[in-house]
C-alpha cells in the first residue's frame, strides 16, 4: 500500500504542471467536444509510459544518445506549430466560440492529443525515466506504477469532466482570446525549454 500510495502522489505531483497536454485536455473540456475520447486516450498514453519506465525501458535512452535529442528537436517543432495556431485563434478572437462550425472531428482532436504526448520529451522524462528510476527503488514495483497509473486516470478526468465548472467564465469571447493567448505561451515556453536544455 505504501509502493502504490507513493507512485499516485508522485505521479500526480508530476502531472498537476500546466502543460501542452493539461492545456488541451483543459479546452477539450471547455468546449465539450470528444472529452471522454482525449482523457481516456491521455490516461492510457500514461499508463502504457509508465508500464515502461517501471518495466525498465528508461535504460534504452541511455543506450540510444541521439534518441533524447531527437525527441526534442520533434516535439519543439510541434509544439511551435501548435502555439501558432493558439496565438491566430487569439488574434482572431470569437473562433473558438463557434463551437458548430469548426469542431474538430474526433480523429483530429486524438492525433493532437497523441502528438502532444508522444513529442513531448518531458513526458518520458518524468513517466519513463523518473517514476521508472524511483520505482526501483520499491520492492512491489507494481503497486508503484499502479499507484502512478491511477494517479493520471483520476487527474486527466477530473481536468476533462471539471472543465465544463469553468464553462461560466468562457460564455464571454474575450475568455476564449486569453486562454488561447495563454495556451500559445505554453507552448512557446516548453518548446524554448526543450530546445535551450
Amino acid at each position: 500500500m505504501s509502493a502504490a500510495l507513493a507512485g499516485f502522489s508522485l505521479g500526480l505531483s508530476l502531472i498537476l504542471a500546466i502543460g501542452a497536454q493539461n492545456a488541451f485536455v483543459l479546452k477539450s473540456g471547455l468546449t465539450r467536444q470528444h472529452v471522454f475520447a482525449v482523457v481516456l486516450t491521455c490516461a492510457l498514453s500514461d499508463a502504457v509510459l509508465i508500464a515502461a519506465g517501471v518495466t525498465g525501458f528508461g535504460a534504452l535512452a541511455e543506450q540510444v544518445p541521439w534518441l533524447e535529442f531527437a525527441m526534442r528537436i520533434f516535439g519543439a517543432a510541434f509544439l511551435i506549430f501548435y502555439g501558432i495556431r493558439n496565438l491566430i485563434a487569439a488574434w482572431k478572437g470569437g473562433a473558438a466560440m463557434d463551437l458548430a462550425g469548426g469542431a474538430p472531428s474526433l480523429r483530429s482532436a486524438l492525433l493532437t492529443c497523441l502528438a502532444l504526448t508522444w513529442l513531448n520529451p518531458h513526458v518520458y522524462l518524468d513517466t519513463v525515466v523518473l517514476l521508472g528510476s524511483i520505482a526501483a527503488q520499491f520492492d512491489n514495483k507494481l503497486a508503484f506504477g499502479l499507484g502512478a497509473c491511477t494517479a493520471s486516470f483520476v487527474f486527466f478526468f477530473s481536468l476533462g469532466y471539471g472543465a465544463r465548472f469553468l464553462a461560466p467564465l468562457f460564455r464571454r469571447p474575450v475568455s476564449w482570446r486569453i486562454l488561447d493567448l495563454l495556451i500559445a505561451c505554453v507552448m512557446f515556453a516548453i518548446a524554448a525549454s526543450l530546445l535551450w536544455e
